[in-house]
């Protein structure tokens, strides 16, 4: 397998925003008065925000549209990303990302995420403009993560076979998106953010310096 392209999720993988999406989530769910087990919470990461709304409105009856539901929980997303003193590239990603694009190698960045929120992060950490030969959101799907059409997209905007791509996902709906997708799936288990399930992805890393390596081994 040689290896001539590298798909990105970006959050819990390109930044430490996981997090800080939790905490937003938290926000939300204490406005509406509701209380959401663990399990849903973790269903939620990696998806985009219409369709978490859309379960949220379904699972609570609640009165609020789902658009109404993304305004508010986009309101309070930014207003903590604005505050945020923490949020960082994810460690080793500048070295790893650089030493892809000297050797050539094709770079896209597939996230659930609306294009503001990755025009925010873009602005916040601009070295990221110069790492991504193209951009995929989930705003452009009717549905995102773990449907695989926004991996069908970012792989055939590769340029190159699936079988010469690897995607690194750090969430259960991406995993599962990636494997639809038919391409290779490498998965980045952190310390924090809610728990998900890896076992669907074909290896688990958790720093990119395990990855240089790993591309090494799959390449022979």
């Amino acid at each position: 397998m040689d290896i001539k392209a590298v798909i990105f999720d970006m959050d819990g993988v390109v930044i430490n925003s996981e997090p800080l999406g939790q905490r937003a989530n938290d926000a939300l769910f204490e406005e509406l008065k509701i209380e959401v087990p663990i399990a849903i919470r973790a269903s939620f990461v990696g998806t985009a925000p219409n369709d978490n709304m859309k379960r949220l409105k379904d699972l609570y009856d609640l009165s609020l549209t789902a658009d109404d539901l993304i305004d508010i929980r986009s309101k309070v997303y930014f207003k903590l990303f604005d505050e945020a003193t923490d949020l960082q590239l994810m460690p080793g990603f500048t070295d790893f990302v650089t030493v892809l694009k000297n050797s050539d190698i094709v770079t896209i960045l597939a996230t659930s995420s609306y294009r503001e929120k990755i025009k925010r992060v873009f602005n916040k950490f601009p070295f990221l403009n110069n790492c991504f030969n193209d951009v995929v959101s989930g705003e452009d799907f009717a549905h995102t993560k773990p449907d695989p059409a926004i991996f069908i997209e970012a792989a055939k905007r590769t340029g190159v076979e699936n079988g010469n791509i690897i995607i690194i996902e750090d969430s259960t709906n991406g995993i599962k998106a990636a494997k639809a997708a038919g391409v290779y799936c490498v998965a980045y288990k952190t310390a924090y953010g809610v728990k998900q399930d890896m076992s669907l992805a074909d290896c688990i890393v958790t720093d990119f310096s395990q990855v240089l390596p790993l591309l090494q081994r799959i390449k022979k």
